[in-house]
């Protein structure tokens, strides 16, 4: 009897001895990596406003450097073939030269690649349709979108999770103290970070003589601005852009029918553009203005890729578009000769900033 009594008060203490956990085994996994972020300021453009960015999400050297990895890495997708460096390419003033983005299945979407140069300066909603309320919401959606990388978010956090480098870099970004605390909405912070570096460098022609006083435009360039902007009225006419795309963004982050459906049966929209997300009848057929920021990198145009060229672009608000009962009454046809329309494309052409596409701070860090 006394026998197994010992021996049960022996299997007792082993077993408390075996278990109890000391304050060195209640660290988590990543604890002994340190946890010092360096602050980050956006860098705001001549001319431009300063950043805004969530409260919950202020900028690190460290964040910025977990979202360009994020950015660039293909573990994203489904089959770890593509990413969000997929659809949004540095050569291209980060659109894919596509006129509609091909997913991971190999299939199109509907819509172009819009550019996400100074994209952190859109306020009134992101996507074509206006759908995610900021950046962090933006990039959450494209992961699991079955015709973009066709994947789920508790899949990619367990790929993040058991990579040999993402716990270490979610450490240093967010200090968290276990590789289990990876979550889709830290990567999503991360990206988001990343992307608002991703500005104009200020050193486009148009910068750096209107807001830097250096060098000149053309006379040819200066008469497009002109128009562009309709500041020589009386002598030149307006060409009526800078309703929808005006200094600095050249966007106004608006959301119009251009006229390039010409549908006027809200019904007939196979595309809904921002009606398909309000669900309200007056924004069926409105997409957003986007940049005209390196307009000469980013074809083909328009939502849907329709429009080739910037000559069938500029076609198309010369003539106003196609009729329809949605049109936005900002666009009418434009009574300019072809001279004028060269005009128009030599100060677009001052529009392209050199350094977005050789920027290696913007670059693929895998390479």
């Amino acid at each position: 009897m006394k026998y197994h009594f010992f021996l049960f008060i022996f299997f007792i203490f082993f077993y408390v001895g075996c278990t109890d956990e000391g304050p060195e085994d209640l660290k988590g996994d990543l604890e002994d990596i340190a946890y010092a972020p360096t602050s980050y300021t956006y860098k705001n453009p001549p001319g431009y406003p300063k950043m805004e960015f969530p409260a919950n999400n202020a900028p690190t050297a460290e964040g910025i450097d977990l979202g360009r990895r994020l950015f660039y890495d293909p573990i994203l997708s489904r089959d770890s073939s593509m990413g969000c460096f997929s659809c949004h390419k540095q050569e291209f003033a980060f659109t894919d030269g596509g006129a509609t983005s091909i997913g991971v299945d190999g299939k199109f979407g509907t819509r172009s690649s819009m550019s996400i140069v100074d994209v952190g300066y859109n306020y009134k909603g992101l996507f074509w349709d206006g759908r995610a309320a900021n950046l962090e919401d933006q990039a959450l959606l494209p992961v699991e979108d079955p015709v973009e990388l066709h994947s789920s978010w508790p899949e990619v956090e367990v790929k993040l999770r058991r990579s040999k480098f993402y716990p270490e870099l979610f450490r240093k970004a967010f200090g968290i103290k276990d590789k289990k605390e990876i979550t889709k909405a830290l990567a999503a912070k991360a990206i988001a970070q990343f992307e608002r570096t991703i500005v104009t460098s200020g050193k486009s022609k148009y910068d750096q003589f209107v807001n830097q006083g250096i060098g000149f435009l053309t006379s040819e360039e200066s008469d497009g601005l002109d128009m562009f902007f309709d500041k020589a009225i009386g002598v030149l006419p307006d060409a009526q852009c800078g309703h929808c795309h005006n200094d600095p963004m050249f966007s106004t982050n608006d959301f119009f029918d251009n006229g390039i459906s010409g549908i006027s049966d809200p019904n007939m929209f196979i595309d809904k553009g921002k009606g398909g997300f309000t669900k309200n009848v007056v924004d069926i057929g409105k997409f957003r203005a986007p940049s005209l920021r390196n307009i000469m990198l980013t074809a083909p145009y328009m939502h849907d890729g329709s429009l080739k060229t910037i000559e069938d672009v500029l076609e198309h608000y010369t003539v106003g578009g196609k009729p329809s009962g949605r049109r936005d009454p900002l666009i009418s046809q434009i009574h300019v000769s072809q001279e004028q329309k060269d005009q128009l494309l030599a100060f677009l052409k001052t529009l392209s900033d050199p350094e977005i596409v050789k920027d290696t701070t913007f670059s693929n860090p895998f390479k």
